[in-house]
């Protein structure tokens, strides 16, 4: 794991200590895919973020939250220290983000199973409209349960949507919701050219989001580990939804640093 990365990780620990919640397991396994997006595959201007021509990313699954947050004040769109008031009254980082009030970040879509229609609408509109730019929205497997989530790719395929990627951050949650089988062959049989990729190998995620096939919208099944870059978050389920006190702040940054 790159210095950047661990980084990464340990800023929202931070967030997730300040604000004194977060689900730490859902969002370790998705890091690897935000950071190659934000870093490495989008093209975009942050002094210009009303350009219709960029790329866009919507964010469908929720929990991951906090690392788009991470990511966002990295790379400079609001001040690092605006971290510091996570989850406190009058500040806007918080574990659903607001996009009235959260620079930089394109959708509020609150309850599994509505990003992904709004992403599959934001791709239809720059079809019509001509405009350039990639649509990204990444949504988690046990989010496939969602009737929405169908809906919304029914469309997509139908109507060629090919400036559309589908990241789905295969961690499986789904084992602990009802059994869809393969989403691969789902995927395919609405229309998607479906790949996979080791949602955790920058090489790998880079090359799959980077991946493009004419009249087919792509659906990356990004095979993760929830958890992933901690021992101790990856192996203890209750971190799945809590926040770490002052110690085990500092042992989850060191096992971070740590992991190989």
């Amino acid at each position: 794991m790159n210095n950047d990365i661990k980084m990464l990780r340990k800023l929202i620990l931070d967030i997730a200590y300040y604000g004194k919640d977060a689900n730490l397991q859902s969002i370790f396994s998705s890091v690897e895919i935000l950071w190659s997006l934000y870093y490495e595959v989008m093209n975009y201007n942050i002094d210009n973020m009303n350009d219709t021509n960029r790329d866009v990313f919507i964010l469908s699954k929720g929990q991951s939250t906090m690392g788009v947050l991470a990511i966002l004040a990295q790379k400079g769109f609001f001040d690092k220290e605006e971290l510091k008031q996570a989850c406190q009254y009058n500040s806007f980082i918080s574990m659903q983000a607001d996009r009235t009030k959260v620079p930089g970040f394109e959708v509020s879509a609150g309850s599994l199973g509505h990003g992904f229609p709004i992403a599959v609408g934001m791709a239809y509109g720059k079809k019509v409209q001509r405009l350039d730019g990639h649509v990204y929205v990444l949504a988690g497997d046990g989010e496939m349960n969602e009737g929405t989530m169908w809906e919304a790719a029914l469309f997509c395929g139908s109507e060629k949507l090919d400036n559309l990627t589908l990241i789905i951050d295969d961690n499986c949650s789904i084992d602990a919701m009802i059994d869809i089988r393969s989403i691969q062959d789902k995927m395919k049989a609405f229309g998607f050219e479906v790949i996979t990729a080791n949602g955790h190998n920058i090489t790998d995620i880079r090359k799959a989001l980077l991946y493009r096939f004419e009249n087919k919208p792509v659906a990356i099944i990004a095979q993760t580990k929830r958890g992933y870059g901690s021992a101790t978050i990856m192996t203890d389920n209750t971190w799945f939804h809590r926040a770490p006190t002052e110690q085990e702040l500092i042992r989850l940054k060191k096992e971070v640093d740590d992991f190989e």
